[in-house]
């Protein structure tokens, strides 16, 4: 059902210092900071050959990400992405098989403009997975 991995999603303390070590110290490519109001995060996509690195920072005293900074001062990884051929039916495959969907169940449009679900991570070995149809 999953497909490939689409990105690792790093919570971090501070944006611009983590987007300068990945361009400067690691000589990645770095995207430009994009605000995501609907998740409560500010990316920054790092492209690899091979997959994606998102550093995901609050955006707002509301977001998700505040609670694990809260307990990860220095940031960690938040999640990792799959994709998806087919969102709404790997829902109803994962609901069918006793996973947890957070939030209503329902698809929300990620940072691709494409949309995306969350599954609980007691669920999946203690990692917050996020699927993408592609």
């Amino acid at each position: 059902m999953i497909g490939r991995l689409n990105h690792v999603a790093i919570a971090v303390p501070d944006l611009e210092a983590a987007s300068a070590q990945y361009r400067n110290t690691l000589g990645a490519t770095v995207g430009a900071p994009q605000d995501e109001p609907d998740h409560g995060v500010t990316v920054v996509f790092i492209e690899l050959p091979n997959t994606k690195i998102e550093l995901l920072y609050p955006l707002g005293d509301e977001s998700p990400i505040n609670g694990f900074l809260e307990k990860n001062p220095s940031g960690g990884i938040h999640h990792i992405c799959y994709e998806v051929d087919d969102i709404l039916k790997a829902r109803d495959h994962l609901l069918a098989e006793g996973a947890r969907v957070l939030g209503s169940g329902e698809p929300k449009i990620g940072a691709h403009g494409k949309p995306v679900l969350f599954l609980h991570p007691k669920d999946f070995n203690g990692c917050l997975v996020e699927l993408e149809q592609v």
